[in-house]
């Protein structure tokens, strides 16, 4: 069977197609500027040549039938036609408490998706509106939605619940849900191989560093504890997301700022992180470059990014009663060689010890601990795209 892995935006559509017979990828692509003048589908056929299409694409239908015919076609395609497809795989961000795995999408699925709106404005509503575009042209197979919150679902309450009044809790489900699940889910089972023991004996802290960041506590198959909350905003400090901050800097920023709840979200999710405090921007390339340039506000960025990161190392580690392996993943923790260094710096004493002449690589799967570190340090690629097919063939067939 061949699965189509569909990840929509609110003006993109990100595709792959996985050949589940050797899970062999056969083309990447991306529909970018969806309903924006000067739309471009870049595809990627994996062993032809790239190829780039500009052609204004007024929704995600649209630009979902521009990818099916790019699938299909003679020259750069992958499919003799569309009834390869045996099943699509889309990406969730939000399932709220109702899905602890992926599930075959239904009109109740969509419904939760739908309910999971006001807690996830950016990324559902496209989510969504993905899924009926492809379900609108491929009708006759399967759809499975892969949720990014279902991993953290094995959390109990003293994790997941605020100390806020209970009804509110009740009435509205706010409580902590986690995000980058699929990625946790498949570093720490690939740790678990690495470390030759089964899953369900492993105790594993997962960083999952780019733009957006999140840490995990695996314990016994499950996720014990997760960074991100309530909202993605939760948690280390990121790009452009404040992370974990007193509640009552909102208050006070609104009214000395003069901004209403819809300005605050977007200060704190936009305009806060590496990119507010450094001044510089909100790549982590950029920052280090300033840093080693002699930037005061860069050098206090990065060192407030690394305090934050250990911060969540020790607490985890008191909540796992030990760690077998910390696991770096995703664009930052795979590729930053500094950032990996400065993160497990000074941290001997909880049996953290780098070897930092091996940790001079970037994307590649190895373990960077000394010999006698008694915690390994893993650097693992995520691969969400594999989690999303492996659930979608799952269930589909």
């Amino acid at each position: 069977m061949k699965v189509l892995v569909v990840n929509c935006g609110s003006s993109s559509i990100k595709y792959q197609v996985v050949d589940m017979t050797d899970e062999s990828v056969l083309a990447v692509g991306l529909v970018d500027r969806v309903g924006i003048p000067g739309t471009t589908l870049k595809h990627e056929p994996i062993g032809k040549d790239e190829v780039l299409i500009k052609k204004d694409m007024p929704d995600h239908t649209a630009g979902m039938k521009l990818v099916l015919e790019v699938l299909i076609n003679e020259e750069y395609g992958v499919l003799k036609s569309m009834d390869e497809i045996g099943a699509a795989g889309h990406r969730v961000v939000h399932g709220g408490e109702g899905f602890a795995e992926s599930v075959i999408i239904t009109d109740e699925v969509k419904k939760v998706i739908k309910d999971c709106f006001d807690i996830a404005p950016l990324h559902n509503p496209p989510n969504l509106m993905g899924i009926e575009a492809c379900q609108e042209l491929m009708s006759n197979i399967p759809h499975v939605a892969v949720f990014d919150t279902a991993f953290h679902q094995t959390m109990g309450p003293a994790n997941y619940m605020y100390a806020l009044p209970y009804e509110v809790y009740e009435k509205y489900r706010v409580r902590r849900y986690g995000f980058h699940g699929t990625s946790h889910f498949y570093v720490s089972h690939r740790a678990a191989e690495m470390l030759g023991k089964p899953f369900e004996e492993c105790k594993i802290i997962t960083l999952h560093l780019g733009n957006g960041a999140s840490m995990a506590a695996v314990k016994g198959g499950k996720v014990v504890d997760t960074s991100m909350g309530f909202t993605p905003l939760e948690g280390l400090v990121m790009g452009t997301r404040s992370g974990d901050i007193d509640p009552a800097i909102v208050f006070f920023l609104m009214e000395k700022l003069g901004m209403d709840a819809s300005e605050a979200n977007s200060y704190f999710n936009k305009k806060s992180g590496m990119l507010g405090l450094s001044g510089v921007s909100n790549d982590l390339r950029d920052v280090l470059e300033a840093a080693a340039s002699g930037n005061e506000r860069a050098q206090i960025a990065l060192d407030v990014y690394y305090n934050k990161l250990k911060g969540y190392i020790g607490n985890y580690m008191a909540k796992l009663n030990g760690c077998d392996c910390l696991v770096f993943t995703a664009g930052v923790g795979e590729n930053a060689i500094d950032i990996r260094e400065n993160v497990c710096a000074d941290l001997d004493y909880l049996g953290i010890k780098m070897d930092v002449a091996k940790n001079k690589v970037r994307g590649k799967e190895v373990d960077v601990a000394t010999e006698d570190s008694k915690v390994r340090i893993f650097i693992i690629p995520t691969n969400e795209e594999l989690v999303i097919a492996r659930d979608t063939y799952n269930l589909a067939k």
